[in-house]
């Protein structure tokens, strides 16, 4: 079967950090390219509690862009093991279930949680993180009987999505409702990672919201925000019209694409005062943020504009972060990091972020088909790459490969 691939080599990273700069190209195309599109065996179950399943659709993260253009930080490099098939938000349908893995049959739709867990790694007893229900964060990653890897996608023993088959660990797969269209599936995983980020900084009611960044993520947190019924007031801080646009039609009240201070006064009723030298500094301001970039100015502008007391939730990714903590201690901020998913306590009961995706998507309360605008044959790889990198100029929200 075709499969997208990554091999790393030190050798290639080496010359890319150079050919790189050059062109965008080279990471995806060349001599030079730890991405290629390959002929592998189809995968078989590795034991009774796996299932195989046929996809249909697989969305292109902003992960797999950073892994291309070899962005993320080596601290990650033992969590990640090489070759892999990468993508990591799958929909499709079971083509076959190990005796082990009840409750699912042949033709079921269904769609993946990614993380590659103690359970799924046979480890027993399960890590703290694990025990305590975030999963997403379990201390397990370079252990058990598979190859390092934190989610299907970047580990060599369990293929991804960029593939027509792949195989996971029963406790991995989650039913989609015949009401979930299958654009709507594939799009899961991110809901989840927004409504975990909500859910972990939740916001009271009448409270002031501010999201940096309007791509995926950033409208994922906004709809979340709105699915839940949450209801305060969401301020997006996004510089391309046409994702500012689409995140306001997901429910912000306001739409931000110039200085962030001046928002923070106008919609908080925040107060800034000016040093001597350097950026100005918020009294006041917003309640709680979502910074879905992860740079140091975006990071820097979260800390400036946040009000005394108030938390900001890094959900963005980055490499290297410098900022001023100035702020942080000066007006007690918290700063918390984002990752994954795991079980929360809800009205209903204890539910894990994807039951909550999917519950939000049956219900319409979180509709999210749109956000996907863009579909790429496998072997359309490269097309799918250059739309991630230009998004605004092909007016793409969210890409995947369909099969």
């Amino acid at each position: 079967m075709k499969a997208l691939t990554l091999n790393f080599s030190l050798p290639g990273y080496l010359a890319l950090q150079v050919m790189g700069r050059l062109s965008s190209k080279f990471y995806y195309q060349g001599p030079f390219s730890m991405v290629r599109l390959c002929d592998v065996p189809e995968p078989v179950l590795p034991g009774p509690d796996w299932v195989k399943i046929k996809v249909r659709l697989c969305g292109f993260c902003g992960s797999d862009l950073n892994l291309i253009r070899l962005n993320d930080s080596p601290m990650a490099m033992p969590f990640t093991s090489f070759p892999c098939i990468f993508g990591h938000e799958v929909f499709g349908v079971v083509e076959e279930a190990g005796p082990g893995a009840s409750g699912f049959k042949t033709g079921d739709r269904v769609t993946v949680n990614p993380a590659l867990t103690c359970e799924s790694r046979g480890i027993t007893p399960p890590c703290p993180s694990c025990a305590a229900g975030r999963t997403g964060s379990c201390e397990s990653y370079a252990r058990g009987n598979i190859a390092p890897g934190m989610f299907a996608g970047i580990c060599r023993d369990v293929g991804g999505g960029f593939a027509e088959y792949l195989v996971v660990h029963r406790s991995q797969v989650y039913r989609v409702p015949d009401a979930v269209s299958d654009e709507s599936a594939v799009l899961t995983e991110p809901l989840a990672v927004g409504i975990q980020a909500v859910l972990d900084n939740r916001p009271q009611e009448g409270e002031k919201v501010l999201v940096i960044g309007g791509g995926v993520i950033g409208t994922m947190v906004i709809k979340a925000i709105r699915g839940l019924g949450i209801g305060c007031e969401v301020t997006v801080a996004e510089p391309s019209g046409f994702n500012a646009e689409f995140a306001k039609s997901s429910g912000a009240d306001h739409v931000v694409t110039g200085n962030l201070v001046e928002a923070a006064v106008r919609h908080t009723g925040a107060r800034a005062y000016r040093p001597l030298i350097g950026e100005r500094i918020v009294q006041g301001g917003f309640n709680r943020v979502f910074d879905t970039v992860g740079h140091s100015t975006t990071l820097q502008k979260a800390l400036v504009v946040t009000a005394g007391g108030g938390t900001v939730s890094l959900v963005g990714i980055g490499r290297k972060l410098s900022f001023d903590p100035t702020p942080l201690w000066l007006k007690l901020q918290s700063l918390r990091g984002c990752y994954g998913y795991g079980y929360n306590d809800m009205d209903i009961g204890r539910r894990h972020a994807f039951e909550i995706a999917l519950d939000l998507m049956e219900s319409g309360n979180a509709s999210v088909q749109d956000m996907l605008t863009h579909t790429f044959a496998i072997e359309e790889y490269r097309e799918m790459i250059e739309v991630n990198l230009s998004k605004a100029r092909h007016r793409a929200i969210k890409t995947a490969v369909r099969f």
